[in-house]
């Protein structure tokens, strides 16, 4: 039974994100019969809000798919990214989904991995550290749900897109082992973990820079999962390496 990694599909934003939805559904239904559990890395949806007594429309393909699998047994695992903080608890009520406001370390078939989104990481961007930390504040997170969804989301799904176009030069490939927030980041916690004389990491996974990479970190492995925008990245960790594929 294999552990499979998906990220950064941003469904909801462009004309074809409904292809990229059917896409990920016949991933789904491709990796079902080997798969123990699925974790989502963020940025699945470009925008998410969940309401207490509302759903936002769409993606009903996707999430039946899920909770169809979900039922049967696969675990799902979903880390939230910068796109689709406001998930909350929706797919853990509804499907089972174990979520994640944060990295983590998991243990998957004797393996240390540390898993997560990468948004912010390695103190390369202050500025939104400082957005995220308004964004996730309950004050003014009880404050866009009393606007209407007929307001609100348009403004959300403008913000997101300009957000994006205004960043895409980030996503323009790997930069570098010292230039990577991620990276990084990944590096420091292994420094520190082996300063402690603790079990080092074994892999690293992460998303949010849309750049499929594998890259060596001392005797581990770091991978960026990629992206279902322009490419259908998904790593899978089948028991014996972890390793980056594409889906067709």
């Amino acid at each position: 039974m294999s552990t499979y990694f998906i990220t950064d599909a941003h469904l909801g934003s462009g004309d074809d994100t409904l292809q990229r939805e059917k896409d990920i559904v016949r991933w789904l239904d491709s990796i079902e019969p080997e798969a123990e559990r699925i974790i989502m890395l963020g940025d699945i949806f470009d925008f998410w809000f969940t309401y207490k007594h509302a759903v936002p429309r769409g993606f009903v393909r996707l999430l039946g798919k899920m909770a169809e699998m979900a039922d049967r047994g696969v675990e799902f695992h979903f880390f939230i990214g910068n796109h689709d903080m406001w998930l909350f608890d929706y797919l853990e009520k509804e499907i089972g989904v174990i979520m994640h406001k944060e990295p983590e370390m998991m243990e998957i078939g004797g393996e240390l991995f540390l898993i997560g989104h990468g948004d912010g990481m390695g103190n390369q961007d202050r500025s939104y550290n400082i957005l995220k930390r308004v964004f996730r504040g309950p004050l003014n997170q009880w404050l866009f749900a009393g606007i209407h969804p007929n307001i609100g989301f348009p403004v959300a799904h403008l913000w997101s897109s300009s957000s994006r176009k205004k960043h895409s030069h980030k996503y323009n490939g790997y930069f570098g082992d010292d230039k990577e927030g991620i990276y990084i980041y990944c590096k420091k916690q292994q420094e520190e973990r082996m300063a402690r004389g603790m079990k080092p990491i074994d892999y690293f996974l992460f998303g949010h820079r849309h750049t499929p990479v594998t890259r060596p970190l001392g005797e581990a492995t770091y991978i960026n999962v990629g992206n279902w925008i322009e490419n259908r990245d998904y790593a899978v960790f089948d028991g014996d390496s972890c390793s980056l594929k594409s889906f067709k």
